[in-house]
């Protein structure tokens, strides 16, 4: 192969793999510089330089103590032709697989957060690799959602959380658990959102089951839920089918708190809102018949509304509030809250003095209890009147009796008269 040709060849490459020409030019005289350094009697002191029409020679120096050039000199070897053919092969092959795996950490270095679709490749207990084209991602177990197993060579989204740079490439972990992934999917179903019309202020989420997410708008004549729903629910729905049925409530951010939460509670109606900011505890009123709808499954509601907004929600029914402000028996309770658990959604009395705490089922068994003794009670002085009663009865028949006798003696004396 004559020289041009070497060139050409070089810049056909450098093309096919989407590289720069002198990229590989300077692999190339790195290479050969390292050849030449092997062979006897090389200079201490010398590069490599190749030119246009694919020359090489190799140009050796004299540098004084002070690293000045003395001299310059052609110190390219006779045979140097057969070294430099094997050299360039090994370098180029070594240093292709290099610029590639830049390439690839490059393209993908800074995307955290962007959203990418692949087709799954591998799928077990482990892991998921997904084939992104050029390189592949790596959706761990944890970032999985619970019970989703999607089919190998099906398409799938998922959201770009690290990139890592490693020896064999580099390596992309994404997640299909992360909140991040409602935002970029509902990104790609509402322009409103990519162009800043419409801000999602807020996202909580349990994958698999259920996400709440709080919208504004920029723009006071663009509805932010109706932009997200879309027409008849066409824009929500995609979103729901990429994530496989999982249910989404869409509420309008409020920068008045109280309104925020309420609406956060969402599809529960709630009659008040109060804020104890000391203990950052949102006390929530709904009426009777709203408060197992307030509190979801499992807790499931409070718990994403406690999220979403940034306060404890602590969920009352109104005869809950009236029986507290009344005082149980009469009496008054110790100062304390309700509090709910953000796991299990269950409620528990805590007293503020730190007594014995009291779940909302120990409460109402109390209080179902109440009634019974106060029906006991009851029929204990009605038992008690009914004495008193049959007193005045055997009074009156005693009082009866002595007035008969009165009557008789009366009658006695007037027939002996």
């Amino acid at each position: 192969m004559t020289s041009p040709d070497m060139m050409e060849a070089l810049q056909a490459l450098a093309a096919e793999r989407g590289m720069s020409t002198d990229v590989l030019l300077e692999a190339v005289a790195n290479g050969l510089e390292s050849a030449y350094k092997r062979t006897s009697n090389a200079a201490p002191d010398a590069y490599v330089v190749i030119d246009e029409t694919f020359n090489i020679r190799v140009i050796a120096q004299d540098i004084d103590e002070e690293g000045n050039v003395i001299r310059e000199w052609d110190d390219t070897p006779d045979d140097f032709g057969r070294i430099a053919a094997q050299t360039a092969r090994q370098v180029l092959t070594q240093r292709i697989r290099e610029v590639e795996r830049d390439m690839k950490y490059d393209e993908y270095a800074g995307r955290e957060g962007d959203i990418v679709t692949g087709i799954i490749q591998q799928n077990d207990s482990r892991y998921t690799l997904l084939d992104l084209g050029r390189v592949e991602a790596l959706l761990p177990q944890s970032e999985q959602v619970p019970y989703e197993r999607p089919e190998p060579n099906t398409r799938l989204k998922a959201y770009i959380v690290e990139v890592r740079k490693t020896a064999k490439g580099p390596q992309i972990v994404v997640s299909r658990t992360h909140p991040g992934l409602i935002r970029e999917l509902f990104k790609l179903e509402v322009p409103e959102i990519s162009d800043g019309v419409v801000e999602l202020r807020a996202v909580a989420r349990e994958p698999g089951h259920r996400t709440k997410m709080a919208v504004w708008s920029n723009d006071t004549n663009v509805d932010p839920v109706g932009a997200c729903v879309g027409a008849r629910g066409a824009r929500v729905r995609q979103v729901v089918n990429e994530l496989r049925g999982e249910k989404i409530d869409i509420v309008p951010f409020s920068e008045d708190q109280h309104d925020f939460v309420a609406k956060a509670l969402s599809p529960a109606k709630v009659k008040e809102v109060r804020f104890h900011e000391a203990d950052g505890v949102a006390e929530v009123i709904v009426p009777d018949h709203q408060l197992s709808l307030a509190i979801g499954r499992e807790g499931q509601n409070a718990r994403l509304a406690a999220r979403l907004t940034g306060w404890r929600v602590d969920i009352k029914s109104e005869t809950q509030l009236a029986e507290e402000e009344a005082g149980y028996e009469g009496e008054e309770w110790a100062e304390g809250e309700w509090v709910t658990d953000p796991e299990s959604g269950e409620q528990t009395w805590v007293p503020a003095d730190g007594g014995e705490a009291m779940t909302a089922g120990d409460w109402v068994e109390a209080s179902e209890a109440e009634p019974a003794d106060e029906v006991v009670a009851e029929s204990s002085e009605d038992e008690s009147d009914a004495d008193e009663s049959d007193e005045v009865v055997a009074e009156s028949s005693e009082d009866d009796a002595d007035a008969d006798a009165d009557d008789d003696g009366d009658s006695d004396r007037s027939e002996e008269e």
